[in-house]
């Protein structure tokens, strides 16, 4: 299989010079945005279903079409995973039954992770695959690692792994979960092995583009998340 994907284009030469202040205002100022009320019903909805299973839970962050949330499912039978994701259109698409240990929500994840720790969930594993990188040095602030929810990621715990197919957000995060717990992640150059969880990862790896991953095991810290009321 060959594909045609094109690189990861930026005009920044290393690790953004603000990143440090970014995540140094994440732990400080509390996120205000308000949670949307679809979100809002949609986790009320997920959570139900979570009880039900009575399982430890992993969490897929921002899923596209719920591949890689079917892989997981099967790969921890014992475990209850679940895939975000913002588009209905993705999450509709058609890709065989969903393993019954597995569940797909439309949600913003900016929200929802918010609210999975709100609620006290404490996931044994929280994948993030190939988010968008926002390549531009003006976009860092896009980025979850120059986002103020950043802290709300890093709170619920669990084996954080993250794969991209540009090194230098993977190098970003690390330096930002570093500043923010002290923690130093693993990165490394990752391999497939003909076993792509993602259509983006089989995309990247089919053109011969190299591949990073992130992994690091975190404590489940919710005072690591500003007090509410704070303002930025």
């Amino acid at each position: 299989m060959h594909a045609n994907s094109r690189a990861i284009v930026t005009n920044q030469t290393g690790v953004h010079q603000d990143l440090s202040r970014r995540v140094e205002r994440a732990l400080i100022h509390t996120l205000q945005k308000p949670v949307a009320e679809h979100t809002r019903q949609a986790f009320r909805a997920v959570n139900e279903w979570l009880m039900r299973q009575d399982k430890p839970v992993i969490l897929d962050a921002g899923c596209g079409v719920g591949l890689s949330t079917r892989q997981l499912a099967h790969q921890y039978a014992d475990q209850a995973v679940i895939g975000i994701d913002r588009s209905a259109d993705r999450l509709g698409r058609e890709h065989g039954v969903l393993p019954a240990n597995a569940h797909l929500v439309r949600a913003d994840l900016v929200d929802f992770w918010r609210l999975a720790l709100a609620e006290g969930w404490q996931p044994t594993h929280h994948y993030l695959l190939y988010p968008n990188p926002y390549p531009k040095a003006t976009h860092l602030k896009l980025r979850w690692h120059g986002h103020p929810v950043f802290p709300v990621i890093l709170a619920l715990g669990g084996r954080l792994e993250m794969r991209s197919n540009w090194r230098l957000y993977i190098e970003e995060f690390a330096q930002a979960t570093k500043l923010a717990t002290g923690l130093q992640p693993a990165v490394t150059e990752y391999d497939p092995m003909g076993q792509p969880l993602t259509p983006f990862e089989r995309k990247y790896h089919a053109s011969g583009q190299r591949l990073w991953q992130l992994v690091v095991e975190l404590p489940y810290r919710p005072g690591l998340v500003p007090m509410a009321g704070e303002r930025s």
